[in-house]
């Protein structure tokens, strides 16, 4: 979701800077789907069937393994409150599963058996209206869209999928290479090629491709949909089997995506999730840490070597949160 914060938050941001707080580690999960509903209520998934949740903004964690799952890996979760959420499960079979009592117990909303089936990442326009995208499926992504609140979804038919090349798909590291707003969505590729495609264009990314391993893993969207063509969009990945190269690994553009920039100074190293928090300042986290830029994306400062797989920031909020490996869970604080 796009995020618009009030003038006197960005300006006394501006004047800080910002530090990662660790708040929580050493939990069996390799974490990767991360949804802030807002500053207190945090929901993260992640290998071998786990769920977490806080609703004291990070200060302590419930911990659940979905019964029944307990060898699923949840690459993604989106959460409505503190009682609702989705959890997608990557695939052979593919499966989303949906909670109203905070997690307590869980339905399965969504199956797909078919060989092959990967579901990559989900994303939500508002609480009613999502996609769910995922590998190729004949040479097309596979997309899954819901109306109502992921309770019921509807697979797009074959020709309203955008047709991928041989060797490319998409990465599910962190549940952000789909964006979703009311008009607009934002799709982003990798491994033999990469691509952005939305409803009207495909763009081919000046990005690190030709490996199944190189390519976009995340694109982040600020000021979608205010005025045509004019939305600011970064985009990060690079290698993950070469993490601690910075060789295009990050682009942002300042008009929609018609035209591309690499920064001046670039992440440092493989990123596989980045996050607008205003216009100017922006998050990219990896395997070989986290990132900040305060200029949208032109030069980018190494806040931490700690290792993070996905951060986002409060859909009803300015918090800032970030998960990873080992249950790792922090926090961007401004000092």
């Amino acid at each position: 979701m796009a995020v618009f914060l009030l003038c006197g938050c960005l300006l006394e941001l501006r004047a800080q800077s910002p530090e990662v707080q660790v708040l929580t580690t050493g939990t069996h999960t390799s974490l990767r789907g991360l949804s802030v509903v807002n500053d207190n209520v945090i929901w993260v998934s992640g290998s071998h069937g786990m769920v977490g949740k806080s609703t004291n903004a990070g200060r302590t964690w419930n911990w659940i393994t979905v019964s029944g799952y307990d060898t699923v890996e949840f690459r993604d979760i989106e959460a409505f409150d503190s009682q609702n959420a989705l959890i997608m499960a990557v695939g052979e079979p593919a499966y989303i599963l949906g909670t109203n009592d905070g997690g307590q117990t869980w339905v399965r909303v969504y199956e797909n058996h078919s060989k092959g089936m990967f579901l990559d990442a989900m994303d939500f326009s508002d609480n009613f209206h999502g996609l769910v995208i995922g590998d190729p499926v004949d040479g097309r992504a596979f997309i899954a869209e819901t109306f109502d609140s992921g309770k019921t979804w509807k697979e797009w038919p074959a020709d309203q999928r955008p047709l991928l090349d041989s060797g490319e798909a998409f990465f599910a590291a962190s549940g952000t290479n789909v964006r979703l707003f009311p008009s607009q969505y934002y799709l982003v590729s990798g491994g033999m090629r990469s691509r952005l495609f939305t409803k009207n264009a495909v763009i081919t990314l000046p990005l690190l491709q030709g490996r199944e391993t190189t390519g976009a893993n995340s694109i982040s969207v600020y000021n979608a949909g205010r005025k045509k063509g004019s939305d600011q969009l970064i985009v990060v990945g690079g290698d993950f089997l070469a993490d601690n190269s910075s060789n295009l690994n990050c682009l942002y553009s300042l008009n929609g995506g018609k035209s591309w920039k690499a920064p001046l100074t670039p992440p440092h190293g493989y990123r596989s999730c980045v996050e607008y928090v205003s216009k100017q300042d922006v998050f990219a986290c990896g395997l070989t840490g986290v990132d900040y830029s305060p200029d949208s994306g032109k030069r980018w400062t190494l806040l931490s070597a700690e290792s993070f797989n996905v951060c986002r920031i409060a859909k009803l909020g300015t918090a800032i949160f970030l998960a990873g490996n080992n249950g790792n869970i922090a926090k961007i604080i401004w000092r």
